[in-house]
């Protein structure tokens, strides 16, 4: 009986190890993957748009009371990416009507942006020197900030919601971090 019983110990003295091990190895300090470490961002694959900005999904968005300029955001360009980066296309009018078009990146854990394609000649020609720049906050075309702060980001993370992104854009409440003023869609007042 006694030899049954040794057996029995070591049996489950073995188990008991081994499963201390197991639960050793998922443990952040053991393994060496902290959890609380920021990660390195990776960049998914983007691609480029097929056609120019739909003129009837344009959503007019307030920048400052300084700028001369109009902005809009193709809303069914928009493309909240599973890498962080949300993706659109913005078209950017000025005074007399010229049209700048531009297909552009948020991250919001870095409060970045990045072009990726300006629409020119009837077609989309690849930014190769393009790279992540910071939102800059306090100029008058401040539109990448407005987009951020308004309806991308949720502080430091990127709103995964196309339906808040969609209410945000909304112009009787979209404010883009700041407060609009009777100039905020580009109109020039004396």
């Amino acid at each position: 009986m006694n030899a049954t019983l040794r057996k029995i110990s070591a049996y489950v003295t073995s188990i008991s190890i081994g499963g201390l091990l197991v639960a050793c190895a998922g443990d952040p300090i053991q393994s060496g993957l902290d959890p609380f470490a920021p990660m390195v961002f990776k960049e998914g694959t983007t691609t480029m748009p097929l056609n120019p900005p739909n003129k009837s999904s344009l959503q007019p968005f307030y920048v400052t009371n300084t700028t001369i300029f109009k902005f809009a955001v193709d809303t069914n360009s928009i493309e909240i990416g599973k890498d962080g980066v949300t993706r659109y296309t913005v078209v950017i009018t000025n005074p007399s009507g010229g049209e700048q078009v531009q297909y552009e990146g948020i991250r919001c854990d870095s409060y970045q942006w990045r072009l990726y394609a300006t629409f020119d000649n009837k077609k989309w020609n690849e930014n190769p020197l393009g790279s992540w720049a910071t939102i800059k906050s306090n100029i008058p075309n401040r539109y990448q900030a407005a987009l951020a702060q308004g309806a991308f980001c949720n502080f430091t993370s990127q709103e995964k919601s196309m339906t808040a992104i969609m209410k945000a854009l909304n112009p009787s409440i979209f404010t883009g971090g700041t407060n609009p003023t009777s100039n905020s869609f580009g109109l020039i007042t004396d």
